[in-house]
């Protein structure tokens, strides 16, 4: 499986992005998948989670009601929307899937740059 992120950029405190993840190769095959960030100097982090069939879905505390995780399995992507963002946003985000196997894949990252 091949992640490719798009939809990183610059944005002022209190704006939106949206983080956009297109799967292809064997996407069939994929189970679970979710957003990650690491920060300059910080581990790399999950921000959100979503299930195969997007039922259930989990966030970190410190996006909680402000970032939303969606999935569209039509179109191979994961999305990743994010509002009233902070300056402690500002990170690389990784999109991540698990297969069914258990095997896991990682795009190469986009950035997100939050102003205060």
């Amino acid at each position: 499986v091949q992640l490719v992120e798009s939809g990183g950029g610059l944005v002022q405190a209190g704006g939106s992005l949206r983080l956009s993840c297109a799967a292809s190769g064997s996407t069939f095959s994929i189970n679970a998948m979710g957003w990650y960030r690491q920060a300059p100097g910080k581990q790399r982090e999950l921000v959100a989670g979503i299930t195969a069939d997007g039922g259930s879905t989990n966030y970190a505390d410190s996006v909680k009601g402000r970032f939303t995780i969606s999935r569209d399995n039509a179109k191979n992507t994961m999305y990743l929307q994010m509002n009233s963002l902070k300056p402690e946003d500002t990170a690389v985000y990784y999109c991540h899937a698990r297969s069914f196997m258990g095997r896991g894949s990682w795009g190469q990252g986009t950035q997100v740059t939050v102003s205060s």
